[in-house]
């Protein structure tokens, strides 16, 4: 029994042994074996391998995928012209050699990732301030970009090389800083209500005018028919008058005795109307004290 229970233990602890010497890399990774805290070996192939048991080495992982940094910092940069502006900006970046990464950056991708934004910002800055605003905007902005990634690749690949390859730099935004913003939507708020009232300004005195003019062929057109018609009404009346006149002149004591009942008429032209005269002795109802009707010529 005893011997059994050995045998088991052997066995377990063989495999114990066995499992702690085996490891896989898998293809998205390199794998760096260390003895008592030393570079061993790197092993960029992916499957199987085969190990001392801690601690005589140990193996750690590293990605060896290409990975992308993203600006995390929003503080302002200075453009040629003094003007605070703030640059998103993203890196494509990838390890290739594990063993200058892990000597001079650090032993996982976190370490690299923080020093390589001080150096783009660093970059980025230092060629924002050569610039203007329109540069930014621009044509030039790819130029901007390029010469970010050679300074860049310039400190990774210099006199201690990072075991880095920087694949590509990329601007997503480049913007004022809040406060310039906020003044610049300031101006342009205040030179579209200038311009909005200058229109308005424009537009109210086009409509005096249009109005003015309007009044102005309104009375043109009144006062020209008001002559018309006063010219139709007087050739009318002298048509009439005459008509009249030849009419009366064949009979004058028919005339008057109509010019008398006209007079008549317009005198007691309502019901109320009252008169008080003698008619025996007034001129006025003459006509009607004749004993006929004048017999016409």
């Amino acid at each position: 029994m005893n011997r059994l229970g050995l045998f088991v233990s052997s066995v377990l602890l063989g495999l114990l042994i066995l499992s702690s010497m085996v490891f896989v890399v898998d293809q998205r990774q390199f794998g760096v074996v260390y003895a008592l805290g030393q570079i061993k070996t790197v092993i960029t192939e992916p499957g199987l391998h085969f190990k001392l048991p801690p601690p005589l080495q140990n193996v750690n992982y590293i990605d060896k995928r290409l990975l992308t940094l993203d600006s995390v910092d929003t503080e302002p940069m200075l453009t040629a012209e003094k003007q605070r502006v703030v640059v998103d900006w993203y890196v494509r970046w990838r390890i290739t050699d594990p063993q200058a990464y892990i000597r001079n950056v650090g032993l996982d991708e976190k370490a690299g990732a923080s020093q390589l934004n001080r150096v783009v910002r660093n970059s980025f800055q230092e060629e924002i301030n050569k610039r203007t605003v329109k540069d930014l905007l621009s044509i030039k902005r790819e130029e901007l970009m390029n010469d970010v990634k050679k300074e860049v690749l310039d400190v990774v690949k210099g006199s201690k090389p990072w075991g880095v390859d920087i694949i590509d730099v990329r601007i997503t935004r480049a913007d004022y800083a809040d406060t310039i913003t906020e003044s610049v939507y300031r101006r342009m708020e205040a030179e579209r209500k200038r311009v909005a009232n200058e229109l308005r300004s424009t537009g109210a005195a086009e409509g005096e005018k249009i109005r003015a003019d309007a009044d102005r062929q309104r009375e043109v057109t009144v006062a020209n028919a008001y002559r018309d018609a006063q010219k139709i009404k007087g050739e009318g009346d002298a048509q009439a008058s005459r008509i009249y006149a030849e009419a009366f002149g064949r009979d004058p004591q028919f005339a008057q005795f109509y010019r008398s009942l006209e007079a008549y008429k317009a005198s007691l032209a309502k019901k109320s109307d009252v008169m008080v005269l003698d008619p025996s002795s007034s001129e006025f109802f003459k006509s009607m004290r004749s004993s006929g009707t004048p017999a016409r010529k």
